[in-house]
């Protein structure tokens, strides 16, 4: 029997990662809002390796850190180990990866949400999306009970028709054994909701004490520890060490004698997997000519034993996996306490979907994270956070917030998706976003903070920081490029004993900073007029000197882009009646419905001659208006 439970103003399905960061920005946004998770012990789950950031991920966290959001803080609190990658390449690849202490994050999280104002937690599994007129009206749960609400946003992660595999043994369940939620699938189907089937998986879980690290590398955290929120700071913070092994010709052996036996090359499995995160068998057959491969054992929490085995994840039977983790050195006698296991789950079309995450055919309907086709926590989180802001935004009657792939990676990981579709679980990456350079993770509060304060995420007191911040690295830039220093014997010895040229005539503090050889530190010794800094302030001075010339010719890339984003297209267009588009482009355009020219040309299918034909309509349309 069915009852009217309350009314709310948005409801959130799912409590991952991006369920988490809709709810808590919706409710600190003023909504009264509802977070319902099929079993609260899932609250803010890794069920994959416990970890956050990584490269291009740890550019997100910091974005969704500099916008409001929670991840970073929840991160910085939770954390057992912490590196700075890629720190031998350039600022725009560095990048933070921690590994976290699996259950604190998920009671941290849980905990968070529990203490949120304007926000309630319960569990329960959600059955029924209630629309009309075009516009959701309320959800039901399993237990009957009905909540009208002005918005909803999906969240629903791998849950959906969720689905285990090990070898020949299927299992309907979502991650680490809990129930799937079926009936929300036929829901969103019965709404008209076009749902593909996708799948991921995660490696064994191994007892330490099984474990001969003695034949691994050691892979220690950093010595000078940066956290993720800006906002946040580490003292106190023993590191846990992880490790590194290597897969072998028996490891591969095993597995290639077996693969008739893994589900995922017998054709149970339907779904598409992730191409930048195979199974160890994906990984051994596309990649034969490979001799191993690197397995990082890494601890899942400090009141646990269990180490989780970064690289081998697989859907191989149980004796099959036990047999090739043996093969690596140190896990020769290891013992599982959690099998390998791949999982498949529905999905949505995310080209469905507007920039602002609303779906376009049902107002008030948002999606968010691996329900949108993507993988990892922090893609999740992201799109969790922009759903929960877009969320109180149409209610309250305002603009939605819309990031371009100027101002962030998480513009970026939308206009992708939103854009282009997916056909595999999507992943960020450096290499996706054109303005790498500009959107470095140590400059992230400088592009975000101002958005998160105006939207009404960053407190007063942090927005305050950050102003003081960004005075003080303008001011010193400034400093730097008026400061004329004389070649004296004091500076030319300081430059010659650096490895670099010594003056002959007065040069500029900034053209010093720029030779290679020289970092701001060092013009310590020559530069005697030099203000207090922060250690975020000096890295972001040294940063925008010496990368000034690739900076300033990607900000000429930028003023391109805004050229074309700003060349608007109406919803109502119908691009089956123009002219001169070809058949595909029609098609694509009539389904996306982009909001730029800048957008339409990113669609797959509509090439520069569509978007020659698109310029001359919209010079046509204006000169009649």
């Amino acid at each position: 029997m069915s009852y009217l439970a309350g009314e709310y103003d948005v409801a959130v399905i799912g409590a991952g990662h991006a369920g988490c960061e809709a709810a808590l920005a919706s409710a600190r946004l003023g909504m009264k809002t509802l977070v319902f998770s099929i079993s609260l012990e899932a609250v803010a789950n890794m069920p994959c390796n416990p970890h956050i950031g990584g490269s291009s991920k740890g550019h997100l966290v910091r974005e969704i850190d500099c916008l409001g959001g929670e991840m970073g803080k929840n991160i910085d609190k939770t954390m057992i180990q912490i590196k700075m990658l890629n720190t031998s390449k350039g600022p725009a690849v560095h990048s933070l990866r921690a590994q976290a202490d699996r259950k604190r994050y998920q009671m941290e999280m849980k905990h968070t949400l529990e203490k949120q104002k304007n926000l309630e937690i319960k569990q329960a599994e959600i059955v029924n999306i209630n629309v009309e007129n075009g516009k959701v009206k309320s959800i039901e749960t399993d237990l009957g009970a009905i909540y009208n609400v002005k918005s909803i946003i999906v969240a629903t992660g791998t849950y959906l028709r969720g689905k285990i595999f090990i070898g020949d043994y299927t299992k309907e369940s979502g991650p680490d054994g809990v129930f799937p939620a079926n009936k929300l699938s036929k829901c969103l189907e019965g709404l008209g909701v076009n749902l593909i089937r996708f799948k991921t998986g995660t490696p064994a879980r191994i007892n330490r004490k099984s474990i001969d690290f003695s034949k691994m590398e050691v892979q220690k955290g950093d010595d000078n520890i940066v956290p993720f929120s800006l906002d946040d700071e580490i003292k106190d913070f023993k590191q846990q060490d992880c490790y590194l092994t290597y897969t072998n010709e028996e490891t591969h052996k095993i597995i290639k004698e077996n693969l008739h036996r893994s589900p995922l090359y017998g054709g149970m499995i339907e779904g598409t997997g992730p191409r930048y995160c195979p199974s160890i068998e994906d990984k051994v057959v596309r990649f034969s000519d490979k001799p191993r491969h690197q397995v990082f054992i890494e601890p899942v929490g400090l009141d646990t034993d269990e180490m989780y085995a970064q690289g081998m994840s697989s859907s191989l039977p149980e004796d099959v996996q036990i047999a090739m983790y043996r093969t690596l050195p140190g896990l020769e006698n290891c013992e599982f306490t959690r099998p390998a296991y791949a999982i498949e789950y529905d999905s949505i079309d995310p080209s469905k979907l507007k920039l602002s995450l609303e779906y376009k055919d049902i107002e008030g309907l948002f999606f968010a994270g691996q329900t949108n086709g993507t993988s990892g926590y922090e893609e999740a989180a992201c799109q969790g956070l922009i759903a929960g802001i877009n969320s109180s935004l149409k209610i309250k009657g305002k603009d939605p917030l819309i990031l371009d792939r100027t101002q962030g990676y998480i513009g970026v990981l939308i206009d992708d998706i939103v854009t282009k579709g997916t056909n595999e679980p999507y992943r960020m990456m450096t290499s996706r976003a054109e303005y790498r350079l500009l959107l470095r993770q140590d400059n992230a509060d400088l592009r975000l903070t101002q958005i998160g304060y105006d939207i009404g995420l960053i407190s007063e007191e942090r927005y305050q920081k950050f102003l003081l911040k960004k005075a003080n690295i303008e001011k010193e830039i400034n400093r730097l490029k008026s400061t004329v220093v004389k070649p004296t014997d004091e500076v030319n010895k300081f430059l010659i004993e650096k490895g670099t040229r010594p003056l002959s005539t007065g040069s500029k503090l900034s053209e010093l900073l720029k030779r290679t050889e020289i970092t701001y530190k060092d013009l310590e010794i020559i530069d005697k007029e030099r203000p207090e800094l922060s250690k975020q302030e000096k890295e972001e001075v040294e940063i925008q000197i010496k990368y000034e010339g690739y900076i300033n010719m990607e900000e000429e890339q930028v003023k391109k882009f805004k050229k074309m984003e700003g060349k608007a297209l109406s919803e109502d267009i119908k691009y089956q009646d123009i002219k001169g588009l070809s058949l595909e482009a029609r098609q694509k355009l009539d389904k996306i419905k982009p909001m730029s020219i800048g957008q339409a040309s990113r669609i797959s299918g509509v090439s520069p001659a569509d978007i020659n034909v698109l310029l001359i309509f919209l010079q046509m349309r204006n000169k009649k208006d």
